[in-house]
């Protein structure tokens, strides 16, 4: 946000003294009043199609962040907002009858049409000219006459439609309904409970804005609000269906509504927020999900930001590139929280046998910005209750408690995850691989993996991959496990054995990722012959029955001599669009016989090839599988095909499944941010009840720790950050000041298992103070 702004004396910045806003809700009004408070010479007009008293909703919600912007840059709103605030700091989740309460979150809430007349008066005290009832000529004719042109007109912005080609607008709408209510009471907390009505899952949100009244949102999907006929109903029947539903939280009072209207949530990203001399502020810009009250506290932080660097910049266009540069980095984040929150209550239905209190912890750490280090922070003995239901000794963070999968216990949740080195030479993993992974494993994560070892020299990605098809490979890799046993007792080590498929022949990662060799190329082979690079890379060849029978048996004879190097576990490598993957993907099978079209046909070979190895495989030794759970592609795996992929391996006898995403097709558009791949996990492991391996951008202890306490993962696979720190792993223990079975620090490093003093930075307290 930006710092605080003082008033100038100075002419008006070049290119502001004459201002339109678009708009007269909380961003537009909080814009108009910072610029003439900076300059009163300039000209500020607000245009606002309703009456002043006209608004949607109810109560809004403020952080301390926000608060403490508008104090620093106008104190006379921040008065009179102060003295309106309703506070409070708890959350009450109600699940099936039982009432979790966390403490400590710190909330300040007011009413929207409060919020307003305090601008309003704001605005006309500083000589902001407020054109109510009267709609804003298009922004084209207001940008000929105007320096500025501020669009604040919210989520259906005309000027936003009216210069697509110019902002890049993205709208995406979601699945869920929801209604905006309220009732003539405060609750004492922020309430989050669940309904399971005969028509499916009801979720009431709710909070209090004023001493006597509440918002209330009522959420639900699609299929449910149709099913219960609210699809036909007005809206005082639909009022009085939702305060039936949740008669025990409002205590037999009714609900009232306000312009209220069943809704589904819209997304809105612009490529760009300004053009030429109009920019676009709060929802006309983008939206959060109001499951993260984030709305109203984005559109007035943008108006801070926008004033801000209108005083600071030499000229508007500098200034609204700057707006835009700080602004969006803090958007961008929101919105990743928020969509994490949208998706969880969009999936709400998969949670629900979740016992109440671990699902009041998964609630409330959803969108990944409330963490188990935080909940402790707030409020250590809800916390404390929730890991003694997880099973955690006390003193025991949940990463360091055990868990079995078949006759291998592994000491702790933290896995290395598979990382290809591109470092062997003709398939032989050497002194590098030695020391790679035995360092990882003395670092003391549960499960250190291999990267993808391949079953063939044809099925290698490049010549620097490892493989397991001769005797002198197999002896390298019974060195490196023996070290493993030997030097770091209780570490597990497992295989991943896979075919590159379609993505073979190719030059090491550094020298041109996924580019085809200069020289020495081998044939690739693939379910349909698609190459993976268009234009550059081979076209693979089509399998028939004898090219797969050859690949089956390539495969077992490498987890037998897998099994002979004292592995502990063994991985199919079915994802990111290697040979098993081919297979799997509706984007790269193209087949018309039985191995091809519906997915219980292009999951029949993977299938047999994970059959055969489970026959050879040591029975008391546990088996995984990775997938991709999307292809973030247009038309490929869907959401239902992970559900399948999962569903079909785990009826095959697969221990885990680990859940990545991706990399199948080169023309992806992932989602990239912290964690953006758990949701994916966590989705198949409460849809299935299977145990599945997290992935992707895992990046802190608190995160394990939180994934694994909310039910959305048993294990958690971390990749880069064990290439910064092999010790990834002891470190967290120390730094959680964790000393048990879970992370043992080898022998020979016991005396580093404490952080290093450094030099003091505090200074002598004064002992007296003299008048």
């Amino acid at each position: 946000m930006a710092g605080p702004v003082a008033v100038s004396p100075s002419d008006p910045r070049p290119g502001t003294g004459r201002i339109a806003v678009i708009g007269g809700g909380p961003g537009g009004l909080y814009a108009a009043a910072l610029l003439k408070r900076l300059d009163p010479r300039r000209e500020v007009t607000v245009w606002e199609r309703n009456a002043p008293d006209d608004t949607f909703g109810f109560g809004v919600v403020l952080s301390d962040e926000t608060l403490g912007g508008i104090e620093h840059a106008d104190p006379v709103v921040y008065r009179a907002l102060r003295d309106e605030f309703v506070r409070w700091d708890t959350i009450d989740v109600v699940h099936r009858g039982a009432v979790h309460t966390s403490g400590g979150h710190g909330f300040a809430a007011l009413g929207r049409r409060r919020l307003l007349r305090i601008l309003h008066a704001r605005c006309e005290s500083l000589g902001v000219r407020l054109r109510f009832r009267t709609p804003a000529p298009p922004a084209a004719e207001l940008a000929a006459r105007h320096d500025l042109v501020i669009a604040a007109d919210g989520v259906h912005s005309a000027t936003r439609e009216a210069h697509a080609a110019e902002f890049g607008p993205r709208i995406t709408t979601h699945r869920n309904r929801y209604i905006w209510l309220a009732a003539d009471f405060a609750f004492d907390a922020f309430r989050f409970e669940t309904a399971e009505t005969a028509h499916g899952v009801t979720q009431l949100h709710a909070y209090p804005f004023s001493p006597d009244a509440s918002t209330v949102i009522v959420e639900m999907r699609e299929e449910v609000w149709r099913a219960a006929g609210l699809d036909t109903r007005d809206i005082a029947g639909s009022t009085e269906h939702c305060a039936k539903i949740f008669a025990d939280a409002l205590g037999g009072r009714p609900l009232r509504s306000n312009n209220s209207s069943w809704l589904t949530f819209a997304t809105v990203t612009n490529s760009r927020w300004s053009h030429g001399n109009t920019v676009l502020i709060g929802d006309a810009a983008h939206t959060a999900h109001f499951s993260i009250g984030s709305g109203t506290k984005l559109a007035v932080e943008d108006a801070l930001a926008l004033a801000a660097c209108i005083e600071e910049q030499p000229d508007l266009p500098t200034a609204l590139a700057a707006y835009e540069a700080e602004r969006r980095p803090v958007v961008l984040s929101t919105q990743r929280a928020a969509a994490a929150s949208l998706r969880w209550f969009e999936e709400l239905p998969q949670y629900m046998d979740q016992p109440p209190r671990r699902f009041a912890f998964n609630l409330l750490t959803r969108s990944r910005r409330v963490t188990h280090g935080n909940l402790r922070l707030r409020d250590p003995g809800f916390t404390g209750a929730v890991e003694e239901e997880f099973g955690c000794p006390p003193g025991t963070p949940p990463m360091f408690t055990p868990l079995r999968l078949r006759g291998l216990e592994l000491r702790n949740r933290v896995v290395v995850s598979p990382m290809d080195m591109y470092s062997a030479v003709d398939g032989m993993p050497g002194d590098f691989h030695l020391v790679h992974l035995g360092a990882r494993a003395l670092g003391g994560a549960g499960l250190t993996m291999t990267e993808m070892v391949c079953v063939s020299p044809e099925g290698r990605i490049t010549p620097g991959c490892t493989g397991l098809w001769t005797d002198a490979q197999e002896a390298a890799w019974t060195r490196i496990t023996r070290f493993v046993h030997d030097s770091a007792p209780g570490a597990a080590i497992g295989v991943q054995l896979g075919h590159s498929g379609r993505k073979g022949s190719t030059k090491l990662m550094w020298d041109g990722i996924d580019q085809p060799l200069d020289e020495g190329n081998w044939p690739v082979a693939a379910a349909s012959p698609i190459p993976y690079t268009p234009g550059a890379g081979q076209i693979p060849y089509a399998l028939d029955r004898a090219g797969l029978d050859t690949v089956r048996e390539r495969f077992t004879d490498a987890a037998r001599r897998a099994a002979r190097c004292g592995f502990d576990l063994l991985e199919l490598h079915c994802a990111h669009g290697y040979l098993l993957s081919g297979f799997l993907s509706p984007l790269t099978n193209r087949r018309t016989d039985a191995h091809g079209g519906p997915l219980e046909n292009r999951l029949r070979f993977p299938l047999e090839v994970f059959d055969a190895v489970r026959e050879v495989w040591p029975e008391d030794r546990p088996m995984t599988v990775r997938i991709s759970a999307t292809d973030w592609a247009e038309g490929g795996t869907s959401p239902e095909d992970a559900l399948g992929i999962a569903r079909a391996f785990a009826a095959h006898g697969a221990d885990a499944i680990d859940v990545s995403t991706g990399q199948v097709v080169p023309d992806e558009h992932p989602e990239y941010g912290r964690s953006y791949q758990t949701p994916y996990a966590d989705r198949i492991r409460n849809a299935l009840d299977v145990p599945v391996i997290a992935v992707g951008a895992i990046s802190s202890w608190d995160d394990v720790n939180s994934l694994l306490l909310a039910g959305r993962a048993d294990l958690c696979a971390l990749a880069r950050p064990h290439l910064y720190d092999p010790h990834w792993t002891l470190h967290a223990a120390a730094e959680q000041g964790y000393e048990g079975t879970g992370a043992p620090w080898p022998l020979p490093y016991r005396a580093g298992s404490r952080t290093p003093p450094t030099g003091r930075t505090d200074a002598p307290r004064p002992r007296l103070t003299l008048g």
